[in-house]
């Protein structure tokens, strides 16, 4: 089992590891396996990159974010210019139904809203606009149509889970409420846990997913 040092270690040499990111202005801290990033980055989406680089990393039990994003003057952009581009980049994304997603920025700081059938479809129009010049972040408001039944919501997950092999699946616990599910258990990595939470979002009816999972010490 690592500690804390090893942990830093492993996990400085991710970020320097990733070519998308500029490690000079990102700390890493750990006390007891929980790592915290802080510093400040150029764009969102190097903010987003230097997060995942970090949870790759083996003996990250919790991750901190702290940075902040400064953008260059280049990147800057008005509200006006993030909006009209966002609403061009979602009429654009074939997984959308047309006129579903609503659209705010404030001060480069996107907040998406309105109603969907699929949790794939709202995780969709996220991810479409993560990387544009001059976002500073991104909230996800959408909403899932309700469906079908939390019985039925449940029963597909753990099917899902054993459908794609996942080695934990027995260790994992799936609790509905309404169209909350909540994810416990244990894990062996990030890639199990990963896959649990999109076999989770991509049921009918889910609406909100919260992961609760640890990783087997």
């Amino acid at each position: 089992m690592k500690n804390d040092m090893q942990i830093q270690k492993d996990v400085i040499a991710e970020l320097n590891w990733e070519p998308s990111i500029n490690p000079t202005n990102i700390g890493v801290e750990v006390k007891d396996g929980i790592v915290t990033l802080s510093g400040h980055v150029n764009s969102y989406g190097e903010k987003l990159n230097a997060e995942q680089s970090a949870q790759r990393v083996a003996g990250v039990k919790a991750l901190a974010v702290e940075i902040d994003v400064t953008l260059p003057g280049v990147s800057n952009r008005t509200d006006a210019d993030i909006a009209r581009t966002v609403e061009n980049v979602l009429q654009w994304t074939t997984y959308l139904p047309k006129n579903s997603v609503r659209v705010m920025v404030e001060n480069g700081w996107i907040t998406l809203s309105g109603q969907v059938d699929w949790g794939y479809q709202r995780v969709t129009a996220a991810n479409a606009v993560l990387y544009l010049m001059g976002v500073r972040g991104v909230s996800n408001d959408i909403t899932i149509k309700p469906a079908i039944t939390s019985s039925s919501i449940k029963a597909d997950i753990e099917t899902a889970l054993k459908r794609r092999a996942i080695a934990d699946a027995q260790n994992i616990s799936v609790e509905v409420h309404g169209e909350d599910v909540t994810l416990t258990g244990k894990v062996h990595s990030w890639n199990e846990r990963d896959l649990a939470t999109h076999s989770a979002w991509c049921t009918p009816g889910v609406k909100n997913v919260k992961d609760k999972m640890s990783f087997i010490n």
